[in-house]
């Protein structure tokens, strides 16, 4: 590729939309946020809005429709930027130079933020030089090709493709929009420093020759053994070829040097990079597991590292969860599984140990794991689509959720119906049976679709995200990791925050701007789901009254102030509780039905 190819994206008409797109999200989080009060302009119709710079010299206008959740619409070739009554170019940039005070974006924070806007802008250009697919043609897509195909990230940071730390070449390679075939680079790790942990009933030498093939695990043993060393002392490890070439090779190289580490070249297989960007689906057999690898890049609010000591906990707590989920009638029936994380590999690097708290970056730089592909669940007719792709919208303003409905036939409630009864239900009564609690956003939950239903959810990224809210519940030694002390007013903001204000609040509003189903009927059919759910276990009443899922209000948690207040590491992963921003509340949309 040639210096000039690499920056093509970025031409003045791709850059003007990217960043009217980035401003209308700010404008909309921000305001759901209450870092900013747009003031009502006198419109007779009253949907006209402005938010003014810190100086108060600078207007933003724009007009928006106002939902429930206290989510904002904003209609992006609505806004218009202004001072001294001259029409000013919309450029992200500037307006958060224009509005520093009142985000509270510290000297510190500003410019390494304005780097995750520019890569996000940049990201967003290349995805417009990308062929548009209708959502209507992107619903009949194969699984990798939904994937690749989203254009958002999450909905609600609005920094959400900083990357900092990829090159253009490297993003153009590595990022999932891009759908560039990847191949992993591998090491040997010598025991001394590494260890391999596995769920139950899986051996090291048979998994790694299943996963690689006989003829690579040879062809690695015999480079070990052409340089004097025992294979047998050592373990493979999957590795980015970002954080081989960017830090291994640099910051392990005392490791390398004496032969700690071997790098033994690249596998065979081709991998595609998931919307969670470190995680890797084997496109060359789609059965074998995906690979999740260390990446010390930093992403919407951590360094996306992989700590070897959480490592060796992860098979089992997936274990654990899946005879859980195996063994209980209501997630049963339900249809819910989940990807386990089957095995682990970690390498300690004493030195930085030495040198370092466990919640370091320089402790989570060189370990992986492999976890189920979803692939050889699917029965006849059955296909597969990211969670995310349900708050997707094409080029034309046609949300895939939409297209899925019309796909399937069914009335918009009864379609909503199948989707909560698979996703959401599950969720609830993991709460209310076990105090467990999963991050179930869109990027970690597999829809089994058929004929555009939704048959059955999958849940992923076990080890690291789900948590269990009860101090006395008995957990097996190596599970313990997974319990956490939360006030029990913060408890139900699992369910209210993570799924009703980070998903299903753009969920409704999109349908309901598209006319497709009205929003108090999109409300109601969640309020239905929960009573059905509710009245189905009469012997969990008290437990459903003590955490009421129809309270009239609950806490508004904010997401982008946790970044713009450090975009680094936006939460102690010691105390997620205790770092939660929450600003005043939101009245519940199910609590009136």
């Amino acid at each position: 590729m040639s210096l000039t190819d690499a920056v093509a994206h970025l031409s003045p008409e791709r850059w003007e939309q990217a960043n009217r797109q980035l401003i209308r999200k700010a404008l909309a989080e921000f305001a759901h946020e209450r870092l900013i009060t747009p003031e009502p302009v006198g419109d007779k119709d009253g949907d006209s809005y402005v938010v003014r710079s810190d100086d108060g010299l600078t207007r933003y206008r724009f007009a928006a429709a106002r939902h429930a959740l206290d989510h904002w619409q904003v209609d992006a070739d609505s806004i218009t930027r202004s001072r001294d009554n001259a029409e000013l170019p919309l450029a992200a940039l500037d307006f958060f130079i224009e509005l520093q005070q009142t985000l509270g974006l510290s000297e510190e924070i500003l410019p390494v933020y304005l780097e995750e806007i520019s890569s996000t802008l940049s990201g967003t250009c290349f995805k417009l030089t990308k062929p548009q697919v209708p959502s209507a043609e992107l619903v009949k897509s194969d699984f990798q090709a939904i994937e690749t195909g989203m254009t958002e990230g999450h909905p609600c940071f609005v920094a959400n493709n900083g990357r900092l730390g990829f090159g253009i070449h490297e993003y153009l390679s590595y990022a999932p929009e891009t759908a560039s075939p990847v191949r992993l680079v591998w090491l040997a790790a010598h025991r001394s420093r590494a260890a391999f942990t596995a769920g139950v009933g899986i051996e090291y030498e048979s998994f790694v020759r299943e996963e690689l093939g006989e003829a690579t695990v040879e062809r690695f043993r015999d480079q070990l053994t052409g340089q004097g060393l025992d294979a047998d002392d050592y373990l493979l490890i999957p590795v980015h070829p970002w954080q081989w070439w960017n830090k291994l090779t640099v910051t392990f190289a005392a490791e390398i040097a004496r032969g700690h580490l071997v790098c033994l070249g690249e596998g065979d297989d081709e991998y595609l990079a998931q919307q969670s960007i470190r995680t890797f689906f084997n496109n060359s057999h789609p059965d074998k597991h995906y690979v999740k690898t260390a990446l010390s890049v930093l992403n919407m609010g951590f360094m996306r590292g992989l700590s070897a000591a959480y490592m060796e906990a992860t098979p089992a707590i997936n274990d654990w969860l899946a005879q859980l989920v195996e063994g209980d009638p209501v997630l049963k029936s339900t249809g819910l599984s989940i990807i386990r994380e089957r095995a682990a590999v970690g390498y300690r690097h004493l030195e930085y140990e030495k040198a370092t708290d466990r919640y370091s970056p320089y402790r989570k730089m060189l370990a992986a794991l492999w976890r189920e592909s979803p692939v050889s669940s699917l029965q006849e007719g059955e296909s597969l689509a990211t969670m995310a792709s349900l708050v997707h919208i094409d080029h034309e303003g046609a949300s895939f959720a939409g297209a899925l409905i019309e796909q399937s036939g069914l009335a918009p409630t009864e379609w909503l119906r199948h989707y909560l009864r698979a996703y959401f239900t599950p969720l609830l009564h993991s709460f209310y049976a076990y105090d467990l609690v999963y991050m179930p956003h869109g990027e970690n939950v597999i829809l089994v679709l058929k004929d555009g239903v939704v048959r059955r959810a999958i849940y992923k990224d076990i080890a690291e995200e789900i948590a269990v809210m009860d101090p006395d519940a008995v957990l097996p030694p190596e599970v313990r990791r997974i319990r956490v002390e939360v006030p029990e007013e913060k408890k139900l903001l699992s369910v209210f925050t993570d799924v009703f204000d980070c998903f299903f609040r753009f969920l409704a509003a999109n349908l309901a701007t598209e006319g497709i189903l009205e929003e108090d009927d999109f409300w109601r059919t969640v309020a239905d789901v929960t009573r059905e759910y509710q009245a189905s276990l009469p012997e969990l009443a008290e437990k459903f009254e003590q955490y009421d899922m129809f309270a009239p209000e609950f806490a508004l948690s904010c997401l982008n102030r946790l970044q713009l207040r450090n975009n680094k590491q936006m939460v102690d992963l010691a105390d997620p509780a205790g770092a939660l921003q929450l600003i005043g509340n939101l009245k519940n949309p199910i609590a009136g039905f």
